[in-house]
């Protein structure tokens, strides 16, 4: 798999999804692209993870944003502290 970034898209989302996401999106700071693109990684974090709560992968996320660690894993992450 390429490294390269692929070119961004436009995809039709329902008008609830979207008003949705300019709430949170204003209450975070964020853009709604930016919203929908969380929720997104978030969403995967969790299936990748089903065993771990949601509130400790959205702490996992904040931890690593106030402190960049290089991680491929949760394992990875526990071994880096």
């Amino acid at each position: 798999m390429s490294s390269q970034a692929l070119p961004a898209q436009s995809v039709k989302l329902s008008g609830d999804l979207i008003a949705r996401a300019r709430a949170f999106a204003k209450a975070e700071e964020r853009s709604v692209p930016k919203q929908i693109e969380y929720w997104a990684k978030i969403g995967q974090q969790a299936l990748d993870n089903p065993d771990l709560p949601i509130s400790f992968i959205r702490d996992l996320n904040v931890a690593r944003a106030e402190d960049p660690v290089e991680v491929k894993s949760i394992d990875d992450f526990f071994d880096s502290l």
